[in-house]
């Protein structure tokens, strides 16, 4: 007769268990890291907020003007040279061409409560006044808008930034 000892090694049950903890771990750390949509969208808009008032700010610093254009996904600064052309602004880290991230959308944007006729926009003048306005972004059925007013304040508001049809500013 042979006998056979103890034996070594983990049971079927025990490898399935130690596996479906590790699963849910996995996609408990996965669920933490990744941002919802919301969350990503309200960081953009933070994001163009923080740099719209800093272009308003260097273009009252350096006395040349500084403008922002916008397509759907994608925006970028812009500098007048002294012969009066705009010259994308390639200089500078903070003022760079910035694609946004997928799903998010510039959705709208107003000067002045009046939806502008060409393309977006927005110049800030060495002089330091300028028009409100309003730029909407979204993700899916989610919105923020970048406002600004005519006295440089520049804030991020929940939703499309108007109020029964009236863009709000201040």
């Amino acid at each position: 007769m042979t006998f056979a000892g103890p034996s070594r090694g983990f049971t079927l049950i025990e490898m399935l268990v130690v596996l479906m903890i590790m699963g849910l771990f996995v996609g408990l750390v996965s669920t933490i890291t990744r941002p919802d949509d919301r969350a990503v969208l309200r960081l953009e808009a933070e994001r163009l907020s923080q740099l719209l008032d800093f272009a308003a700010t260097e273009a009252r610093l350096t006395g040349k003007s500084i403008a922002w254009t916008a397509d759907e996904s994608a925006y970028r600064f812009w500098r007048a040279g002294d012969d009066g052309a705009w010259i994308e602004i390639r200089d500078s880290e903070l003022l760079r061409a910035r694609t946004l991230p997928q799903g998010v959308a510039v959705s709208g944007f107003r000067v002045e409560n009046m939806r502008p006729q060409g393309s977006m926009r927005l110049e800030f003048s060495p002089q330091g006044s300028s028009l409100a306005f309003t730029i909407a972004m979204s993700i899916g059925t989610e919105s923020y808008a970048v406002t600004g007013s005519p006295v440089g304040d520049v804030r991020v508001v929940p939703g499309d930034g108007t109020n029964n049809g009236e863009a709000v500013l201040g």
